[in-house]
């Protein structure tokens, strides 16, 4: 199993909607809810020793390959709220395949939680045995649709659904990197540990409501975490997150807003690629602003080995992975349509101190594996028996949500020059290169342990922007870490490029 194929199952699967009367009225007593409920219960989980999901199934049920899960579909009438005219519309998991963990969903309305009970009926199974009435085998996931395309119609605009993952879009886009609760010692060497969503409660909408809040209670061996997504979709699709985690243990390698992608190859990284198309990934770059003021663009790479590069900070601003190449003509890939895949920037909310964002690069071989990662990692390491309060605001959408006034990389192309030597191509574009001196412009580029030569600066009439060039000496075959910015006499018109070529 691998995180891509995690993924890639529930955006194909045709499953319809679960509906208004698969809330069970046998044994399902509503109870208040405010708020404050999920904290509370997270915080006496993480009193207690941890205790796995069950994931238990039906002898029929608990082997099933990708096809077979692929028959198990919700009917369409079925689906929560369907026919009350609300904004939003709500379908839920069948559990088997790579999601037999058992989640427990609640509609709360009114300030009560009703227990959305699992019944067969609802479902249409394909060649599979249905389970028995009557046993209440819960959900794996649920996902969220509302009319962000058209009036008359319900899109899907986000899901919940395997581990702490969950993802989204925006208005014309398509299904691409994910989000995650909390990641716990991603990239270390002793193994990562994956959280669990193991509850959800949505708020039932009112009739001319905008945005629809989720409560969720994760759990795992090393903490639990209780968490309020308030959900708004558009243009661009907006999670305000609100978050507590409470550790069993001290969190010396946890992973805040952390988010995963796949690159596969660019122009920046060919090397042994036999593939029709120029491009194939899900993201081109990591973007930061950081605490400092400085706007960083790092191009992902398809490393042969795993990197972990690690940008330290104070307070920052914001960072994501982001899907820059807008152009069809940059993948020519008619199926996966890449050019339409969101980028995911993480907003903090107040001040989150010191740390730093780090970026994890994974070697693979096919583009059906998630191989990048991302995070904010606090410095101090969060403390056992303690309460740890973050918000952000995660924008899914086709660019950062607020658009800077310096130039930005939009194209990073690698060649080689002569036997030991490598040419690097990057592109600029931005209204702020249309009103610049072409005399006064500048490349300033650097380089540790390598010496940077031939740095030409130059027009690019086809983009309306800029090219930066320069020559690398790669004879020793070791890491070299690179920055580069464009220039107006001692003043920077471009965010500052950062890059990690390795062997």
């Amino acid at each position: 199993m691998n995180r891509r194929d995690l993924l890639r199952a529930s955006a194909v699967l045709p499953l319809a909607s679960l509906a208004r009367g698969v809330l069970g009225p046998a044994g399902a007593q509503p109870l208040a809810f405010d708020r404050s409920i999920v904290r509370q219960m997270a915080r006496d989980a993480a009193a207690k020793p941890f205790k796995a999901p069950d994931s238990k199934l039906p002898d029929n049920l608990k082997d099933l390959d990708y096809d077979r899960y692929r028959a198990i579909r919700f009917l369409p009438e079925r689906a929560l709220w369907r026919g009350e005219k609300l904004p939003f519309e709500v379908q839920f998991f069948h559990r088997g395949f790579f999601y037999a963990n058992r989640v427990d969903i609640y509609e709360v309305a009114n300030g009560q939680a009703a227990k959305v009970v699992y019944q067969p009926d609802a479902f249409s199974f394909g060649d599979n045995t249905p389970p028995k009435p009557g046993v209440d085998l819960g959900f794996a996931g649920f996902r969220l649709h509302a009319p962000i395309n058209r009036s008359d119609y319900y899109d899907e605009v986000c899901v919940f659904l395997g581990a702490s993952y969950f993802r989204a879009v925006a208005k014309g886009q398509l299904y691409g990197l994910s989000a995650r609760g909390l990641s716990i010692n991603t990239g270390e060497a002793k193994g990562e540990e994956f959280p669990l969503f193991k509850a959800f409660w949505i708020e039932k909408p009112g009739a001319n409501a905008t945005s629809i809040v989720v409560h969720a209670l994760l759990d795992s061996e090393s903490a639990a975490a209780a968490y309020r997504f308030t959900i708004r979709p558009g243009g661009t699709t907006i999670f305000d997150v609100e978050m507590a985690v409470y550790p069993r243990v001290d969190l010396e390698h946890a992973g805040l807003a952390p988010m995963t992608s796949m690159f596969f190859f660019g122009p920046n990284d060919r090397i042994d690629v036999d593939d029709f198309r120029p491009s194939v990934h899900d993201s081109d770059g990591l973007a930061i602003f950081n605490g400092r003021g400085e706007e960083l663009w790092r191009p992902l790479n398809n490393p042969k080995d795993l990197q972990i590069s690690t940008f330290s900070d104070l307070n920052p601003h914001g960072f994501g992975l982001m899907q820059r190449q807008k152009d069809f003509l940059a993948y020519q890939d008619l199926e996966s349509s890449f050019e339409r895949r969101p980028s995911l920037w993480a907003e903090p909310i107040g001040d989150w101190g010191e740390g730093s964002v780090q970026l994890i690069e994974i070697p693979t071989k096919e583009e059906v594996h998630d191989n990048i990662g991302s995070f904010w990692h606090p410095k101090m390491p969060l403390q056992a028996k303690g309460e740890h309060t973050y918000t952000y605001r995660l924008h899914w959408g086709p660019d950062t949500p607020k658009l800077s006034a310096l130039a930005r990389f939009s194209r990073t192309s690698i060649g080689a020059k002569g036997e030991d030597n490598k040419i690097f191509v990057l592109d600029l574009i931005g209204d702020k290169l249309k009103s610049v001196d072409p005399k006064s412009v500048r490349g300033l580029v650097s380089a540790e342990k390598a010496k940077v030569q031939n740095i030409v600066t130059q027009p690019n009439p086809a983009t309306g922007g800029w090219r930066l060039s320069f020559e690398l000496p790669v004879k020793e075959k070791i890491p070299i870490e690179l920055r580069a910015s464009l220039m107006q006499g001692d003043d920077p018109i471009s965010e500052v490029w950062v890059y990690r070529w390795t062997p």
